[in-house]
């Protein structure tokens, strides 16, 4: 990826952030968590994560979302100068469930302790190398 779109995707990232922080209030925790660009930078898909709650409030987050987009795209067009102002196009990102839902799997696993080191059975205890 090009250094300018680089550039543009976190300035993006971190003005819908605020933005969103700022204009519109919701019960649950709404994070952006990644902005993809078009390289003509005519469209942005903006990756938001919401914790807590169901499929219900993710999907009222969502609708919110949109509802408020062109308010969002005009903001943000006074923020961050750019000959077009891309199209935002909003989608849940469940990365975040992916990885705690990982994490959970990983601390349920019963994965016996491996043996201290130095304790290996024919290992030389006066030359631990090997080399004589």
């Amino acid at each position: 990826m090009k250094n300018r779109l680089v550039r543009v995707r976190e300035l993006m990232k971190r003005e819908l952030g605020d933005l969103i922080g700022r204009e519109l209030t919701f019960p649950q925790l709404v994070t952006v968590q990644d902005v993809d660009i078009t390289p003509d930078l005519k469209h942005a898909h903006v990756f938001v994560s919401v914790l807590g709650g169901d499929e219900d409030d993710v999907n009222a987050v969502l609708a919110k979302l949109h509802e408020h987009r062109k308010d969002l795209q005009y903001k943000l067009s006074r923020r961050v100068i750019l000959k077009f102002t891309p199209h935002l196009h909003f989608k849940l990102d469940i990365a975040v469930e992916r990885g705690s839902r990982v994490i959970d799997i990983l601390s349920n696993l019963d994965i016996p302790e491996d043996e201290p080191l130095g304790e290996n059975p024919g290992e030389d205890e006066e030359n631990p190398h090997g080399s004589r």
